[in-house]
């Protein structure tokens, strides 16, 4: 093999071990002997397993970002590019399950730092736009836009990890149903919208006043 397609097979064995079996339970022994080759060769290629994990997570973000950011990046109406987005997030799962586990796994979607969260930050950040657009028609506050690309993101990300391990409905209804949530909700917004059960805590406080 030359050079470049050494580097590409120990890459390729890594990420079905990191897959299969976590970071920290992996090690440099087996990504050799998968790979049919001896330690000092992964070594001299990236260093450590530390750097074998860190081309691969970068690898599987950037195939993952390009997908979200093209979905996102058209000039339609929100509705279309909401189930465009969930479409291709569940595409990734459904075609690349072995790096959506390696992000998903070792960096949770809930976690405040760690490559996937800090991915998730960036595709929300394409969303606010899209939204932001969206709530200047329908004349919201445009600086909540941010809130609630988080909150879109966030549920499709979570429901990826869930569809990931129970493989069904079909990945077009998964999609279907998300974007049902979020666009019935959206469609129907309340300009000040208030959480009933603190509503009702205050109304009873007022009552026992009187």
């Amino acid at each position: 093999m030359t050079g470049v397609q050494r580097r590409t097979q120990l890459l390729d064995v890594a990420r079905s071990l990191f897959a299969e079996k976590g970071f920290e339970a992996t090690s440099i022994e087996e990504i050799a002997a998968r790979a049919g080759v001896s330690k000092p060769v992964v070594y001299e290629h990236f260093g450590g397993k530390e750097g074998v994990y860190a081309v691969v997570v970068d690898r599987e973000m950037q195939v993952l970002m390009n997908r979200m950011v093209a979905a996102v990046s058209a000039d339609e109406d929100p509705k279309l590019l909401l189930e465009r987005a969930a479409l291709a997030l569940l595409n990734y799962v459904d075609s690349n399950a072995d790096g959506f586990l390696i992000l998903a796994r070792d960096s949770p979607v809930a976690s405040t730092s760690g490559t996937f969260s800090s991915l998730l930050n960036d595709i929300a950040t394409q969303a606010e736009e899209v939204i932001g657009v969206y709530f200047d028609r329908q004349g919201h506050d445009r600086k909540l836009a941010a809130l609630y690309a988080q909150a879109l993101v966030g549920m499709v990300a979570f429901t990826g990890q869930w569809w990931l391990v129970t493989g069904k409905p079909r990945m077009e209804e998964v999609a279907a149903h998300l974007v049902n949530i979020a666009w019935h909700g959206l469609e129907n917004l309340e300009s000040r919208p208030r959480l009933e059960v603190l509503e009702r805590a205050r109304q009873g406080k007022e009552r026992e006043r009187e």
